[in-house]
């Protein structure tokens, strides 16, 4: 097999795509570079056909070997191991667009695997894989609408920089990540600090133009080395009388799906179906007719919600197009942990935990992209008793989608460490899900962080937008606010927009048809902030501003100390800070600028902690009085510790205002006794004064 390459110049580098070199037993294999970032994405499908399939098979496993950065993986085990939440969101990336392009009808398990090989930590990945991943696919034998391409945009200081580096990312005031065909954009997400809804339709457009040649260059290697398609596998045969089954169940059906509640509406579709299935049970006995009977009972649901969504106006809960569903706030609904709140909208649950930990629990990460940690972190749970089924209790790919989309709207609000020097963990628990549990899971998570007193910035919260269109250029077309799960599946569109009163935060967009007008985007923008507007004012009145930090809390406090005093703190192998943090129940890390965090389970082991920590740092000022320890008694006085490592004398004729004979007479080893400093030589020595007690109380 001959190698075949195309290139494409991106400013000073070359994006290449060569197929023929590697990977040659695989129904398609691209390796794709730019700069000093490399993926090798392959696609096989499988020998067995299996007709009359009503999904498409497709897997997506991206993954990232350590070698690509010249790294090993850190632990016991030296290999890669399961996916990292990085590399499954990754997967969902490349997923997402692509699978609406296959055909149903070609029956075979498909699956795509791009792998990262080489990381300059420059250049992201993530966009090669998908234009890989496609590539691969368009040159292979299995049939595909595509190609696909995506790109990251961000809005840097004013300007549009397509695929900025990591390092520009972390200016960008917007960055998304939109994929798609020629024919325009399908899949948006991505995050921004309080962006404007015209900032961020100008990074769409901006990102049509790269998607546009990625995907001419796709076709260009396709010419050289495509393989031609191999055949669908469409069913033969139609279902018997479909026509009159299809007029005895619409009525049956258009009453059913237009009942009120998701449980009972479902019951009466499941109740109409039996009916008519009933009178065809001879027909529906053959495998085939009971899945073309399934398939129509679907397409009757289909019609009725788009035909009474654009010619009425009226949706299947019986709300208005823009209408949100009833919303129920609720702080502190449960009575240890740290901060919580449940959300309730419509159908759609959240119970949001919020728990305040230390440093030492910030998320640790340990990638090709190097080592980070993060003090903001969200989990999302989905568990099977929210849709009202049983199940396994797993963490998928839908959880990590959702979770990441839900702590990517709140992060930009999050306080930074050096304001707030706690680490964050949100949970997000779906109790009830009709509908965006991942907008609940953003605005109950903002609100339990309230509850648990983080200084956030502003108040995040989110909805989800929807879309019905008919017509070739969608003459007619209808946006949802707050959809239902029925019209997610039945729609054209998955919108979620989450932000403040002044601006995007972060967003996801899926779209089931070839592309969306600018105008269409632009009005679900704007009817999406309108809808955040209002939740937002619900949210508010419920809590708008921290409370106190719970008492069942860590204590944290935070201190600047001389640089040069950090070594004296730590001690020698760490001794002192040990003890420091044995002595008093506390957690003492310290950083290289000087700034020392204490984390104590008290704000009274705390207090006394940082008191022993200024003790070591600073230097002993004549006129202070300190609480010391008596160390040692001689004849002519005693020794006292005023601070960790730092004695001073107190002569006999300053432990009272009359005579001494003995020192013990008023002072025992280890007792701990209020002193003075009086001075401090020039030979560094601690001149003492004991501070009689009951004389300082007469003054």
């Amino acid at each position: 097999m001959a190698v075949e390459r195309v290139t494409y110049k991106i400013g000073d580098e070359e994006l290449v795509l060569e197929t023929g070199r590697m990977g040659k037993q695989a129904n398609g294999c691209v390796y794709a570079q730019f700069a000093g970032t490399s993926v090798i994405a392959t696609v096989c499908a499988s020998s067995t056909v299996v007709e009359g399939m009503d999904y498409v098979p497709v897997t997506v496993e991206y993954n990232e070997k350590f070698y690509a950065a010249g790294k090993i993986p850190g632990g016991f085990v030296k290999r890669e191991g399961r996916p990292k939440d990085k590399e499954i969101l990754v997967s969902r990336l490349i997923d997402r667009p692509m699978r609406p392009l296959f055909e149903m009808s070609f029956g075979r398990e498909i699956q795509i695997v791009p792998t990262c090989v080489s990381a300059d930590g420059i250049h992201t990945p993530d966009i090669l894989a998908v234009i890989a991943s496609s590539a691969a696919v368009t040159i292979s034998d299995i049939p595909f609408h595509g190609p696909v391409a995506a790109c990251r945009v961000g809005y840097i200081d004013g300007k549009y920089v397509i695929n900025p580096t990591f390092q520009e990312q972390e200016t960008a005031q917007l960055e998304i990540v939109v994929a798609g065909t020629k024919d325009g954009f399908t899949m948006v997400e991505g995050g921004a600090n309080e962006a404007t809804e015209e900032v961020m339709l100008g990074a769409l457009n901006e990102a049509q133009k790269f998607i546009t040649d990625m995907c001419l260059l796709q076709e260009e290697l396709q010419k050289k080395a495509g393989k031609e398609k191999l055949p669908l596998a469409p069913l033969d045969v139609t279902l018997a009388n479909a026509e009159a089954i299809e007029a005895e169940a619409t009525p049956l059906l258009k009453e059913a799906c237009f009942r009120d509640g998701k449980q009972n509406r479902g019951n009466a579709i499941h109740d109409a179906i039996a009916k008519v299935k009933a009178n065809h049970t001879e027909q529906l006995a053959d495998e085939i007719q009971a899945k073309l009977f399934s398939a129509l009972m679907d397409d009757i649901q289909y019609k009725l919600l788009r035909k009474s969504i654009l010619d009425d106006g009226v949706r299947i809960d019986g709300r208005k197009c823009d209408e949100i569903r009833p919303i129920n706030c609720e702080v502190n609904v449960l009575p240890r942990p740290h901060g919580s709140a449940l959300f309730t909208r419509g159908e759609t649950q959240s119970l949001a935990v919020t728990t305040l930990g230390t440093l030492m629990d910030e998320q640790e990460y340990d990638d090709i992209d190097g080592e980070r940690s993060e003090h903001f972190i969200l989990h999302y749970n989905f568990p099977p008793y929210s849709v009202g089924e049983t199940g396994r209790l797993t963490t998928g790919r839908r959880e990590i989608g959702h979770g990441n989309l839900a702590r990517r709207s709140l992060e930009p609000m999050v306080p930074s460490r050096e304001e707030f020097p706690y680490t964050i963990r949100v949970v997000s628990e779906i109790l009830e899900s009709n509908g965006s549990s991942s907008q609940a899971s953003t605005c109950g998570g903002t609100l339990s962080m309230l509850a648990a007193g983080v200084p956030m910035k502003k108040m995040v919260a989110g909805i989800a937008m929807g879309l019905i269109t008919e017509g070739e250029h969608y003459d007619r077309y209808k946006i949802l606010s707050d959809i239902l799960g029925e019209e997610d599946h039945l729609g054209d569109m998955d919108f979620k927009v989450a932000g403040t009163r002044d601006g995007i935060t972060g967003f996801q967009m899926d779209i089931k048809i070839p592309g969306v007008t600018t105008e269409i985007m632009q009005k679900a923008l704007e009817q999406a902030r309108v809808g955040r507007l209002h939740i937002l004012g619900i949210m508010e009145q419920c809590i708008s501003k921290p409370q106190p930090i719970s008492d069942y809390a860590p204590k944290i406090l935070s201190m600047k100390i001389p640089i040069d005093r950090i070594g004296a703190l730590i001690g020698p192998g760490g001794k002192n800070v040990k003890a420091l943090c044995a002595e008093y129940g506390v957690t003492i890390n310290t950083d290289d600028d000087g700034t020392v965090t204490i984390y104590g389970k008290t704000g009274q082991s705390a207090e006394a902690a940082k008191k022993a920590v200024k003790g070591i740092t600073e230097d002993p000022e004549p006129g202070t009085i300190y609480q010391g320890t008596v160390k040692s008694i001689k004849d002519f006085g005693a020794f006292i510790e005023i601070l960790p490592g730092k004695e001073g004398l107190c002569h006999i004729s300053k432990l009272s205002h009359g005579r001494v004979e003995k020192v013990t007479d008023v002072i025992k080893e280890g007792q701990v006794i209020p002193v003075k400093l009086l001075e401090v030589d020039q030979r560094g020595r601690l001149q003492l004064s004991y501070i009689d007690a009951l004389d300082e109380q007469k003054k």
